[in-house]
C-alpha cells in the first residue's frame, strides 16, 4: 500500500534554510549538543570508571566536532556552553537537571592538570621499586623490614587506586583527590579489622569477664606501641566539671577563673568542627538536633567516662550556643553564598587579567557546583528512617572519638587522633552527598556510593572494638532516672512514627473514600441543585438540557447562588 508523503516541516529558527551552507562558527551550539549526546556519553562512560578523564574525553570530542575555539584563545562574550551531566541527561537550562542542583556552565578546557598521568605514575612506581631492590642495601631489622613493607604495600595500593579507583561526587580541587581518600578509607578499615582480630573475646563465667577485658585492652595497646612507642601509658581523666560556680566571689584575684578553666583547645575545635558538620549536612535543623542529642548522650554517658562530667553552663552555654550554635550559624551563611554563586569556570589561559587568573586559581577549591539538600525525613517512612539513621551514625562517630582515646590510652594531642578526625573530615561530605543521591535518585535499583558505604562500615567497627576491647565500662548500668528519660523518648518518638505513617495516612484515605461514597451517593443532584439551594429529593426529577447548559447546572453553582435554572445561557428548558 502507498502511504503518502509527510508534509515539510518549516525549518526552525536552529536550523539552517536550504540553499546555504552551515559553517562551523554559525552552527548552533545547543543543535551541536543534541547531535553530540550519545558521542558524549560514550566518552564519559569510557573515561570516567578508570581514570577520572571522562569530563577531558568529553569536552575534546565537543570542541572536535563543534570545531570551536581550541585552548587559549579568546572566549566569546556571554554564557560559556553548558556541561553536560554525568549521567547522559540533557543539557539545558533547567533540563533534567533537579531543582536543587546550580546551573554549571564550563568552557570545556582541558589541560595537564586534568589528565590522569596514568603511564607516569606506573613509571615512577616502578623505578622506585627498582631502586629499592637492586641499589638499597636491605638493614637487618626485622621489625623495621615488616614496617617498611607494609608502607610500601600501602603507598603502592594509594597509587593505584588514586589513578585507577572510579571517580565520586566532588570534582574539587581535583577528583584524584578525592580518589585518594576513598582508598585510605579502605586502607583505614582493614586497620581496624586486623585491630578487632588480634585476641579471641571468647564467651567465659562472669567472675572472669573483666579479666578478659583488661587482657584484651593491654593487647590492643601493646600493639599500637609498634606505631608510637610513647603510647600504652595510662592518661589521666580530666573532670570538667568540679566547681561549677561562673563567679566565684571567695577568689578576689580572678572570680571568673572557672570559666578560664574551660577555655583550652577544644572551644576552637568545637567551632570549626561544628561548621564544617553543617558544610556536611546542609541543614539547620538535623545540625541542631545532633548538636543537643549528644550534649544528652554526654550526660547519660558520664558515669562510664569521667571526661564527660562538665557543668550545666559549660554543656548549653559554652557548647551548644557559642562553640556550635556559632558553627552551625557560619556554616549556613557559607551554604547561602555557595547557593547563590554563579558556576560559570573557564580555563586559566582564556582569563587575560593577572587578578582574573587568581581568582580562577582560588576558586579551584571551591565545588564545582552544588546541590541544596532537602532531607524532606516526614514526607516518607523510607526518608525519615534514613535520617533517623543518619543522626545514629553521627552520634555513634562522635562517641567513638572518645571512646577509642579511653580504651587505647591516646592522648587527645596525639596525631593519630587528629589524623582521624582530618580524615573524617574529607570523607564525611562525599558520603553525605552520596546518601543523598542515594535517597533522592527515582531509579529502582539504587546503588549506595562507596564513600558513604565505607563511612558506616568504620563507624560499627570502630564500635566493636570499643565493646570488644574494653566491655565492662560499657556494661555499667545507666541510673535510673537517665533511663527512664530514654524510655520516655525513645516512646514518643516511636509514637509519633507510628501516628504520622500509619495512623494518619488510614484516617486520610478513610475520610477520601467517605468523601467519594457520598459524593457518587448523591450523583447529579449534588452537582446541579433545584434551584432553592438544596440537593434534588430522591422524588425529584431532574433538570431539563436547558439547565444542563447554564452557567450554574454545569459548574454545580447554581444550588449555591439560585442560578441553575433561572439564569441558564442555553434555551430555556420545555414545560
Amino acid at each position: 500500500m502507498h502511504r503518502p508523503p509527510l508534509p515539510r516541516q518549516p525549518p526552525s529558527s536552529s536550523e539552517t534554510p536550504p540553499g546555504e551552507r552551515t559553517t562551523p562558527s554559525r552552527r548552533s551550539p545547543r543543535r551541536v549538543r543534541r547531535v553530540l549526546a550519545p558521542v558524549t556519553w560514550c566518552a564519559w562512560g569510557q573515561g570516567s570508571g578508570r581514570s577520572g578523564s571522562g569530563h577531558s574525553a568529553m569536552r575534546r570530542s565537543e570542541r572536535r566536532a563543534a570545531e570551536g575555539p581550541r585552548p587559549g584563545s579568546p572566549v566569546p562574550t556571554g554564557k560559556a556552553s553548558l556541561e553536560e551531566p554525568p549521567d547522559g541527561r540533557a543539557a539545558g537550562p533547567g533540563a533534567g537537571r533537579r531543582s536543587t542542583e546550580s546551573e554549571v556552565y564550563d568552557d570545556g578546557t582541558n589541560t595537564f592538570f586534568w589528565r590522569a598521568h596514568t603511564l607516569t605514575v606506573l613509571f615512577i612506581l616502578t623505578c622506585a621499586l627498582g631502586y629499592v631492590t637492586l641499589l638499597e642495601e636491605t638493614p637487618q631489622d626485622t621489625a623495621y623490614n615488616t614496617k617498611r613493607g607494609i608502607v610500601a604495600s600501602i603507598l603502592v595500593f594509594l597509587c593505584f587506586g588514586v589513578t585507577q579507583a572510579k571517580d565520586g561526587p566532588f570534582s574539587r580541587p581535583h577528583p584524584a583527590y578525592w580518589r585518594f581518600w576513598l582508598c585510605v578509607s579502605v586502607v583505614y578499615e582493614l586497620f581496624l579489622i586486623f585491630i578487632l582480630f588480634q585476641v579471641s573475646a571468647a564467651p567465659v563465667p562472669a567472675p572472669l569477664t573483666r579479666v578478659l577485658a583488661l587482657q584484651t585492652v593491654q593487647d590492643g595497646r601493646q600493639f599500637l606501641k609498634y606505631i608510637d612507642p610513647s603510647l600504652g601509658v595510662p592518661l589521666p581523666e580530666r573532670d570538667y566539671g568540679g566547681n561549677c560556680l561562673i563567679y566565684d566571689a571567695d577568689n578576689e584575684t580572678d572570680p571568673f577563673h572557672n570559666v578560664w578553666d574551660k577555655m583550652d583547645g577544644f572551644v576552637p575545635a568545637h567551632f570549626l568542627g561544628w561548621y564544617l558538620k553543617t558544610l556536611m549536612i546542609r541543614d539547620w535543623w538535623m545540625c541542631m538536633i545532633v548538636s543537643v542529642m549528644f550534649e544528652f548522650l554526654e550526660y547519660s554517658l558520664e558515669h562510664q567516662l569521667p571526661n564527660f562530667s562538665e557543668c550545666w553552663w559549660d554543656h548549653w552555654i559554652m557548647d551548644v550556643l557559642v562553640c556550635n550554635g556559632l558553627g552551625i550559624y557560619c556554616g549556613m551563611k557559607t551554604l547561602e553564598w555557595l547557593s547563590l554563586k554563579t558556576y560559570k569556570w573557564q580555563g586559566l589561559w582564556n582569563i587575560p587579567t593577572y587578578k582574573g587568573k587568581m581568582k580562577r586559581i582560588a576558586f579551584q577549591f571551591t565545588p564545582y557546583s552544588w546541590v541544596r539538600f532537602e532531607w524532606k525525613p516526614a514526607s516518607s517512612l523510607r526518608r525519615w528512617l534514613a535520617v533517623c539513621g543518619i543522626i545514629l551514625v553521627f552520634l555513634l562517630a562522635e562517641l567513638n572519638t572518645f571512646y577509642l582515646k579511653f580504651v587505647l590510652w591516646m592522648p587527645p594531642e596525639h596525631y593519630l587522633v587528629l589524623l582521624r578526625l582530618v580524615f573524617f573530615v574529607n570523607v564525611g561530605g562525599v558520603a553525605m552527598r552520596e546518601i543523598y543521591d542515594f535517597m533522592d535518585d527515582p531509579k529502582p535499583h539504587r546503588k549506595l556510593g562507596p564513600q558513604a558505604w565505607l563511612v558506616a562500615a568504620i563507624t560499627v567497627t570502630e564500635l566493636l572494638i570499643v565493646v570488644k576491647y574494653d566491655p565492662h565500662t560499657l556494661t555499667l548500668s545507666l541510673p535510673f532516672y537517665i533511663s527512664q528519660c530514654w524510655t520516655l523518648g525513645s516512646v514518643l518518638v516511636l509514637t509519633w512514627t507510628v501516628w504520622r505513617f500509619f495512623l494518619r495516612d488510614i484516617t486520610l484515605r478513610y475520610k477520601e473514600t467517605r468523601r467519594q461514597k457520598q459524593q457518587s451517593r448523591g450523583g447529579p443532584g449534588r452537582a446541579v441543585g433545584n434551584g432553592d439551594q438544596h440537593p434534588l429529593g430522591p422524588d425529584e426529577d431532574p433538570p431539563g438540557p436547558g439547565v444542563a447548559e447554564g452557567t450554574g447546572a454545569a459548574e454545580g453553582t447554581g444550588a449555591a447562588e439560585g442560578t441553575g435554572a433561572a439564569e441558564g445561557t442555553g434555551p430555556p428548558a420545555p414545560n
